[in-house]
């Protein structure tokens, strides 16, 4: 694919990107009375993610009516066989979003044929913009960014997330929480997978893990952590299945050792 393409989907997902972040400006604060569960305690809606998100799909159905889109709210909308798949966050942290506790974002992420290869995550709040494109590197605000050089675990901090179904079933990452917290100088806990991502790729935080995501959690963040020249995979360190739902992000130099600790836990 040629970059000038690529340039041109990275423009056109920031466009929308910046709609959005307009709309949850707006909306912050308001949104008491049009909050709803989608089926499971704490997996939060509001009439934000949703405004939002039709402000998103009209900047992409518009410029490209053609391609297949998946986003949290709508699910899979648009020409179910275009190779260009598009997946869309609206609101990417709702949760704090509904306490106005600063911690949010939209993100937006393009699939080619499978593979990320666009990636914007934009935060209203701090006005950070976060953009990448598979070959053209990783910028925030429009200048390049690049993973922390931390290479000693007990140096590192650590970010990961709890997933909606943590009430339901055993398989939670609280032992490795509790684990890592013993070998870092930290482990945060977020609420917006995006923006975990996000402060990969620009040296904020040096490894981030997580299971029960969905793509439009990761996809925009997977090409920002590579594209600034860390390492993306599944936690055994095998090639990354986004359908998996789990997610192993490091600035590569941390990426074996956190690894083998997450296998070391989870046997």
């Amino acid at each position: 694919m040629e970059m000038t393409n690529l340039q041109v989907f990275l423009d056109i997902a920031t466009e929308a990107a910046l709609a959005a972040g307009v709309i949850l400006q707006d909306y912050l604060g308001k949104v008491e009375d049009a909050i709803t569960e989608k089926g499971r305690p704490g997996d939060l809606v509001t009439a934000a993610d949703q405004t939002a998100e039709k402000a998103i799909l009209a900047v992409i159905n518009r410029h490209f009516p053609e391609h297949s889109i998946l986003a949290e709210e709508s699910g899979k909308v648009g020409n179910q066989t275009s190779q260009y798949l598009w997946v869309i966050d609206p609101l990417d942290g709702t949760t704090n979003y509904t306490h106005q506790y600063p911690c949010f974002c939209t993100s937006i992420g393009l699939l080619v044929e499978g593979e990320p290869k666009v990636g914007v995550i934009y935060d209203p709040l701090r006005g950070e913009l976060f953009q990448a494109a598979s070959g053209l590197g990783a910028t925030r605000n429009r200048r390049p960014i690049r993973v922390s050089s931390t290479t000693q675990l007990s140096k590192s901090l650590l970010t990961t997330g709890f997933a909606y179904d943590r009430r339901e079933t055993s398989d939670t990452n609280y032992p490795e929480f509790c684990h890592f917290t013993h070998l870092t100088q930290g482990v945060r806990r977020g609420g917006s997978a995006a923006l975990d991502l996000a402060y990969i790729s620009c040296g904020r935080v040096d490894g981030y893990w997580e299971r029960g995501l969905a793509p439009w959690d990761m996809v925009a963040g997977i090409i920002l952590v590579r594209e600034a020249g860390g390492k993306v995979t599944a936690y055994n360190g095998s090639d990354l299945q986004i359908d998996s739902g789990r997610i192993l992000a490091t600035n590569s130099y941390l990426h074996q050792v956190i690894s083998e600790e997450l296998m070391q836990v989870n046997r």
